[in-house]
């Protein structure tokens, strides 16, 4: 199953609602080549969520989804399943399906895999690598007015960043990956007070490995990396902790 990462950002979370019907619609018009309409779905439901247009304890309507999609019931809880098996959504019985909110300790594991995924993917640069460009393109993106204020709009840029980085490695395996592990990121902002001081202070430092990057440093800019995860995780657990116990 593909991850196609997407450029647009909604500064507005939506879930399925009639006034989003259009864009649920060409969400998965220009999907093709996909193994099943399932996989397609999946990634139109995994978009939203890392686009922010999903939220944490948010119920999925089968009805509404299947009506918007034009799509049946069989293939959206197919989807449901494969995002179910990805952490993602969780179906709470005599409920329904909802989009799922992760617990302190998902948050560790997380960074625990990308400290394995990010790191690596640079490490072995030895000159300007191909793709640098689209991580160039992530960094312009979080500089732009659009994400002058907005930290939702600034956490969108930062996850291309990074989506972006572990592209360089030239797998698409991993490329998958990391897609699903922004995807769960992106449900720990969603719940988190006001984040733009913590991802100004990280656009900065997405500039400095652009800079080692393009210098061809790749042990430098992966060393780097860990201590940056590291210091990240540090801050986004302490934050999301308190979120938890209700402080």
């Amino acid at each position: 199953m593909g991850e196609r990462q997407a450029a647009a950002v909604d500064d507005v979370p939506r879930g399925p609602g009639e006034a989003d019907a259009g864009g649920w619609a060409a969400d998965l018009a220009p999907l093709t080549g996909w193994t099943s309409k399932a996989d397609a779905v999946a990634s139109v439901l995994r978009k939203r969520v890392t686009e922010g247009r999903l939220r944490p304890d948010e119920r999925l309507s089968e009805e509404e989804v299947c009506r918007i999609l034009r799509i049946s019931r069989n293939t959206l809880r197919e989807a449901f399943r494969m995002l179910t098996h990805e952490r993602l959504l969780e179906h709470r019985p005599g409920q329904g399906v909802f989009v799922r909110r992760l617990t302190v300790e998902d948050v560790a594991d997380l960074f625990r895999l990308r400290r394995l995924l990010e790191p690596a993917a640079v490490r072995e640069v030895r000159e300007r690598p191909a793709g640098l460009d689209r991580l160039a393109a992530a960094v312009a993106e979080a500089e732009s007015p659009a994400a002058k204020g907005d930290w939702r709009a600034l956490g969108t840029a930062n996850m291309h960043f990074h989506q972006a980085l572990v592209a360089l490695a030239g797998s698409p395996r991993a490329d998958e990956l990391m897609g699903r592990v922004l995807a769960e990121l992106r449900l720990v902002f969603h719940v988190m007070p006001d984040m733009e001081d913590f991802h100004e202070a990280y656009r900065a430092r997405n500039r400095h490995i652009l800079g080692l990057l393009e210098r061809g440093e790749g042990q430098a800019a992966a060393d780097y990396l860990t201590g940056y995860l590291d210091d990240a995780e540090r801050e986004l657990v302490a934050e999301y902790r308190k979120v938890a116990d209700g402080r």
